[in-house]
């Protein structure tokens, strides 16, 4: 299966790879790809998979669904985009 989340705070390929890293991570993920021009992240991923689970892992890193950003997540986001920079 398939999800498309989109994202806010997404900005550059730094950003990225630090999603593509934590989300391939996750046991049952196939793969993941992000979009920086669209903001958003297609996962593939098995069938049981609540889409939840995705939105609060992209939560976590500094990437909530668009439109539900806080300025904590914001902050975060900067950090996350400087280590996938690494």
């Amino acid at each position: 299966m398939k999800t498309e989340i989109k994202v806010d705070n997404l900005k550059c390929h730094g950003c990225a790879n630090t999603i593509t890293s934590a989300l391939q991570k996750m046991e049952g993920v196939d793969a993941a790809a992000v979009d920086v021009e669209k903001s958003s992240v297609l996962i593939e991923h098995q069938a049981d998979f609540n889409r939840e689970l995705f939105v609060d892992k992209l939560a976590k890193l500094g990437y909530p669904e668009e439109g539900t950003t806080t300025a904590m997540q914001r902050a975060k986001s900067y950090v996350s985009c400087a280590i996938g920079r690494i």
